[in-house]
């Protein structure tokens, strides 16, 4: 069971490290795309594995079971995005212990991070990084594991069945003092070529510090 932490707490571990995902505000952007991929391809060669088969049986078993709790598409979607969120604050420690990462120097980069190591680690897949700007930026997979031998029935046509990965990406990016909206603007199950999410950062968050006593 995954929950989330509870309000106002902060593990010590890695909070320096959380950092190094964060973009800082005035630094110049510094272009690491093969470095990133090359780090990516070398962490998923390292984590334990599981069938993709299997994951993407088990995802569609997830969604089946909400669909069948909420009987609408719309709800599903949503609850699937706070499960992705409940992940993401998780995730983002093991990524950070395992990637070993830099300080990224820009949003842009922050977004490529994610797309060539964090979804190479997680996912198995790489994703493409288009339409950057210093407040946001869309990541597109080709090949979608969680959508693998899925069609959608009629009355769920336009259910979002990945966004698992948008809840993902909020609560990560959360972690690291970046308030984001993640948005499904395009899926294979829609009938568009790619999956497509878009990012925009909202806020920079200040971190917050707990005393001990408290």
């Amino acid at each position: 069971e995954i929950d989330a932490p509870r309000a106002g707490h902060r593990r010590a571990p890695l909070r320096a490290n959380r950092r190094a995902l964060a973009a800082p505000r005035n630094s110049p952007a510094m272009a690491q795309r093969d470095q990133n991929r090359r780090v990516g391809d070398a962490v998923f060669s390292k984590v334990e594995k599981i069938n993709s088969e299997l994951f993407s049986l088990t995802y569609g078993a997830i969604v089946t079971q909400l669909l069948k709790d909420y009987e609408a598409a719309d709800a599903t979607s949503a609850q699937l995005e706070k499960m992705g969120y409940n992940i993401g604050i998780r995730l983002v420690d093991e990524f950070l212990a395992k990637a070993q990462i830099n300080s990224c120097q820009s949003f842009a980069e922050t977004a490529d991070v994610i797309a060539k190591i964090g979804f190479k680690m997680f996912l198995g897949v790489a994703a493409e990084v288009v339409s950057t700007s210093a407040t946001e930026f869309s990541l597109q997979l080709e090949s979608n594991p969680l959508a693998e031998f899925v069609e959608l029935p009629e009355q769920y046509s336009r259910l979002a069945y990945s966004n698992l990965l948008c809840g993902v990406l909020r609560g990560a990016l959360e972690m690291v003092q970046m308030r984001v909206e993640c948005t499904l603007t395009k899926d294979t199950l829609w009938g568009d070529d790619v999956t497509e999410i878009k990012v925009v950062l909202k806020e920079m968050m200040e971190e917050e510090y707990q005393d001990d006593d408290d």
